[in-house]
């Protein structure tokens, strides 16, 4: 249609049934609501209004193209209000989740999307639970370990770390420094409180480090630091966790086998979300 102006009108009048209310609804002048329904039944060669004492009636064709009109106008105003809540600021809660060590890593880049959005109302929760995504748990969890199999999410490459032994400085003048892993036998050794098979670096410690020589063990994450930067044995962290404590000292170079990969997980039906997809354009870009 050359004009969806004309349209416009003619789908006021079939609806308000008078000039004089079809002109005021638009804001225009009552000989331009004339002069628009002239000019679409012209271009259409068809009736599509009847005059009577109270107004304007559709004909049958004009019932028929209002219809029509009707059902595309809705369409444009969804079109137009998915637009404005696409510019809008985004807000509301935005949940993260990660394992502690992570913490260094996702903080600059949490900044950066509060930065870039202040309204929103960030939580980041440290846990080694799994949070269901699919109730909504958390907009994006970051997963650990082997590619998450969910036929449910979306999974991306985040980053790979790299684990080392590392010591504090007071222990290694206490009990000395081994060279090489295999010279790890006899030393004070910390480590997670299970150990699991499948886990890389987990099958390197069951397979290397006797059991008599672990002197501490936890499950939380937070301990285990503890316990390194106390003296207390020998531990493996992640090697950029490393560089924040100079005391502790690392004691050789990671092995390839020991490298843990990392994935942003969401829930399909949240991927495509604004703020699933504002915080994914932060972490591209830093």
């Amino acid at each position: 249609m050359k004009n969806w102006q004309l349209i416009r009108t003619a789908h006021q009048l079939a609806r308000l049934g008078t000039i004089s209310a079809t002109a005021k609804e638009l804001g225009i002048h009552r000989a331009t609501v004339l002069r628009h329904i002239d000019s679409l039944e012209a271009d259409l060669g068809i009736k599509l209004f009847q005059r009577n004492p109270r107004g304007y009636i559709a004909t049958e064709a004009g019932t028929e193209l209002m219809r029509v009109v009707s059902t595309t106008d809705d369409q444009f105003s969804q079109i137009f209000n998915k637009l404005k809540q696409t510019s809008a600021p985004l807000s509301g809660d935005f949940v993260v989740t990660s394992l502690a060590p992570l913490v260094s890593i996702m903080m600059p880049i949490l900044k950066a999307f509060q930065s870039a959005h202040p309204s929103i109302q960030l939580r980041y929760i440290i846990s080694e639970d799994l949070f269901r995504l699919e109730y909504g748990e958390a907009h994006v969890a970051v997963r650990t370990g082997s590619k998450p199999d969910s036929p449910d999410n979306v999974v991306l490459p985040f980053v790979t770390n790299n684990l080392t032994f590392v010591a504090h400085k007071d222990y290694l003048r206490k009990f000395g420094t081994p060279v090489a892993p295999k010279a790890l036998t006899g030393h004070r050794i910390v480590s997670m409180n299970e150990l699991k098979p499948k886990v890389p670096i987990h099958k390197w410690l069951l397979n290397n480090i006797r059991d008599e020589d672990i002197v501490f063990r936890s499950n939380d994450s937070q301990a285990l630091l503890q316990a390194i930067l106390n003296s207390i044995g020998i531990g493996i962290m992640f090697d950029h966790e490393t560089d924040q404590y100079p005391e502790l000292v690392k004691l050789f170079q990671p092995i390839k086998e020991w490298e843990v990969q990392h994935w942003l997980v969401t829930h399909g039906d949240l991927h495509r979300s604004n703020k699933v997809q504002a915080f994914l354009k932060v972490v591209r870009t830093l």
